[in-house]
């Protein structure tokens, strides 16, 4: 029945631009008022279009230099590829020089903060996805710490969070923009998905715990011998940091551990 097919992303992409029917509207509507991670993404992604509007509208507003339009107007058997890359070069750094400008480009997070802001983009990702949320379950959980930890180029384990209520999930290698990281998601007994990112970090190798808020979401980051974490979900900051101090405790597996 068309009631139980799953929500996807382009579900919600189509719900956010006004491009779906009203039976699949309703019921992306309904989802987004059972769970908070989609409605949360919703929201971001409303945001980031926002930011692109206020970016571009003006610049695409703006009059095109008459040596563009020039170019541009010429036949194009007579315009060598060297006219033509220089046209697109041209037209490239105008709207980059806009863009800049403009002060849209902002200095990128570093340390704790950014893991924090990586975590909540793997939540968005993958702590929405009925399907395939995450790429090696639980119940290969020795290959998963093996692989990413030769990947990241230091040891790293999977917590166990059962006394706090959550069970592994599995997890997948993913990109950051400070490199690869491993993430790991968890779920209780509800179904409320948890999400923790580990990467090694080259500042801040020991920091304290600091908390991100972004809609219905919230984190909280840290860094602890080299290595940076964050955990991200759709509860509160306070009610996240027990489970923080809980991944401090059990740290990171000895090298022997993971060798083979």
């Amino acid at each position: 029945m068309n009631a139980a097919r799953p929500v996807t992303q382009e579900d919600l992409h189509a719900y956010l631009d006004d491009e779906l029917d009203a039976e699949r509207r309703g019921e992306v509507e309904a989802r987004l008022r059972e769970d908070a991670g989609a409605a949360a993404l919703v929201r971001a992604f409303a945001e980031q279009r926002d930011l692109l509007r206020a970016a571009f509208d003006p610049v695409a507003e703006e009059v095109v230099p008459p040596r563009l339009l020039a170019v541009l107007a010429a036949p194009k058997r007579s315009m060598p590829w060297r006219a033509m890359a220089a046209s697109v070069a041209l037209l490239a750094a105008g709207a980059g020089a806009g863009w800049v400008g403009r002060g849209v480009l902002a200095p990128p997070e570093t340390g704790v903060a950014a893991i924090a802001r990586e975590a909540l983009t793997s939540f968005a990702t993958y702590g929405t996805d009925p399907a395939r949320p995450v790429e090696i379950k639980a119940a290969d959980r020795a290959d998963l710490l093996r692989w990413l930890s030769r990947r990241l180029g230091q040891p790293v384990s999977a917590p166990d969070l059962a006394a706090s209520g959550y069970r592994f999930l599995g997890g997948r290698l993913v990109a950051t923009p400070h490199g690869p990281a491993g993430m790991f998601m968890y779920d209780d007994a509800s179904g409320a998905r948890l999400v923790m990112l580990v990467r090694p970090v080259k500042t801040e190798r020991e920091a304290p715990v600091a908390e991100l808020a972004e809609g219905a979401l919230a984190g909280v980051s840290w860094a602890q011998d080299g290595l940076g974490y964050g955990l991200v979900g759709p509860a509160t900051a306070k009610a996240l940091h027990p489970l923080a101090d809980e991944v401090r405790r059990q740290g990171r597996p000895a090298p022997a551990a993971v060798k083979g």
